[in-house]
């Protein structure tokens, strides 16, 4: 039995040395081998034999430096800007009434006042006072101090939004606000005697018309209300009731002269106050407020003849009809010259209303300085151009 294995097949290189059977694998291989061979060769070749100037090339492709300079040195390209449309820290900052010493309209709409020589004019009347506050504010100079507080009064803003003009916090725009109606308050009020002068300097600046047909009057009196937010306790809520204006409010009572000075500011009392309670409680009932003879003219509804008769001065209101169907014809003309004269005190009423904090809801942290905040108001009124006429 042969023990040998066979290991020549017709796979396998013969032992006599036959050539090598090559694969199909294997000629693939080769024949990519000599492609590459060929390709690389041509391409020395193109780039060795072709004429084309080197730096040519490159300048026509790219710019020099963008090559050879680093990406952060390149210059930035020139920014254009337009002049009328940028901001300076000046106008963009702060305010300050310096800023509109040129600008009546907006000296106006933020003050009340005609102009800035106008406010400077009611800040040196206040004398040196403004610089020894108790609370001092280094950021604002007192000017400035001033103009927030009007705008406060004028323009019913918001401390917040104060504080964003200002460039000052919340709190320091309350405490600023508290302090100048207080120093205004007490500062204005040493004003009253100027305001309420002799029946004989009435005379001299008392319109014709006025001085014709009413000669005495002393005061024309009349009641505004201020609405208030309302009160969380139930009997502040109805004491504050006002039943003419449906809302919580406080009613002061105001006089002027015939000529239109505010000659007369009360405190403010709840809503559901009478008139004559306000009176009642007032300054007006001294002794040395009235000469006899003087009058007064009122509204219908102030009912105080009574109080002022003790010093001989007449209270002028519309006749009632006390249970007539009409007037008589001298009662009708009577009544028609009052309401021509007694409406110049709701005209300065609506004047010193223009101060928005006297029209909008006052908050109820404010509520204390009521008062203060409606005399300061009328009290200023004085300081603007008179509105009722030399022949009413």
């Amino acid at each position: 039995m042969p023990t040998a294995v066979p290991s020549i097949f017709e796979f396998n290189a013969s032992n006599d040395g036959t050539e090598e059977v090559e694969t199909h694998r294997s000629k693939r291989l080769k024949t990519r081998t000599e492609q590459k061979g060929k390709s690389e060769q041509l391409s020395e070749h193109c780039f060795t034999e072709m004429d084309i100037p080197v730096q040519e090339d490159i300048t026509i492709g790219c710019n020099e430096n963008q090559l050879t300079e680093p990406k952060e040195s390149q210059p930035e390209p020139p920014m254009y800007t337009d002049k009328k449309a940028q901001c300076t820290i000046e106008t963009l900052g702060k305010y300050s009434i310096k800023h509109f010493r040129f600008n009546n309209k907006m000296v106006q709409y933020y003050t009340g006042f005609n102009s800035f020589e106008h406010f400077q004019l009611f800040f040196h009347s206040l004398g040196p006072a403004v610089s020894e506050l108790n609370y001092k504010c280094s950021v604002l100079d007192p000017e400035d101090q001033l103009f927030l507080t009007l705008m406060k009064l004028r323009q019913a803003k918001e401390d917040i939004e104060l504080s964003q003009f200002f460039d000052i916090s919340e709190s320091t725009v309350s405490k600023l606000v508290v302090t100048w109606i207080n120093f205004l308050y007490f500062q204005l009020k040493e004003l009253e005697g100027i305001f309420w002068v002799s029946m004989d300097i009435i005379k001299q600046h008392m319109p014709a018309d006025f001085l014709k047909k009413f000669p005495n009057t002393r005061i024309i009196l009349d009641a505004t209300e201020q609405p208030i937010q309302k009160p969380s306790v139930l009997e502040s809520q109805s004491a504050t009731w006002s039943c003419y204006k449906h809302k919580n409010t406080l009613k002061t009572m105001v006089g002027i002269t015939p000529n239109g000075a505010v000659s007369f500011v009360s405190s403010s009392y709840g809503g559901s106050v009478s008139d004559r309670q306000i009176i009642e409680r007032s300054s007006l009932l001294e002794p040395e407020k009235f000469s006899s003879g003087d009058s007064i003219m009122a509204d219908r509804g102030i009912m105080v003849q009574d109080l002022f008769a003790v010093q001989n001065v007449k209270v002028n209101t519309p006749t009632f009809l006390k249970g007539k169907s009409q007037l008589d014809p001298v009662e009708v003309i009577h009544d028609r010259r009052i309401a021509s004269k007694r409406i110049h005190v709701e005209r300065v009423i609506g004047l010193a209303k223009c101060f928005k904090i006297l029209k909008y809801e006052l908050p109820s942290s404010k509520v204390p300085l009521a008062s203060r905040i409606v005399y300061v108001c009328f009290a200023i009124a004085n300081f603007r151009n008179c509105i009722v006429d030399k022949s009413a």
